[in-house]
């Protein structure tokens, strides 16, 4: 491969690297405008869901009450030196959220 490079003429050398640095420069601009075209394209089907279910509450899901309840149980306070109780909130936070 470097001996051709080498054997081809300096004048045909260069107008070969000119034509293949503007094939680069469209391909990656082919590329660029394409990923520009398909975020806006995205966001405009996003907004059009959106409208769509703006006209349909009954379609949200609701809430359960009893994660609420439970968020305003008051937790009793934890002493620094009780490694013990510590664990025990913290397995208990973990169970609550999994649930």
């Amino acid at each position: 491969m470097l001996t051709l490079l080498t054997n081809m003429p300096k004048d045909v050398l260069i107008a070969q690297l000119k034509d293949g640095l503007v094939l680069m420069v469209l391909g990656m601009g082919t590329v660029f405008v394409f990923l520009v075209i398909l975020i806006y394209a995205s966001k405009l089907m996003s907004k059009i869901v959106r409208g769509f279910d703006k006209n349909h509450p009954a379609s949200a899901p609701v809430a359960a009450a009893a994660p609420k309840a439970a968020v305003q149980q008051k937790a009793a306070p934890i002493q620094t030196g009780d490694d013990a109780a510590v664990a025990a909130a913290i397995a208990a936070a973990y169970d609550r959220s999994r649930n």
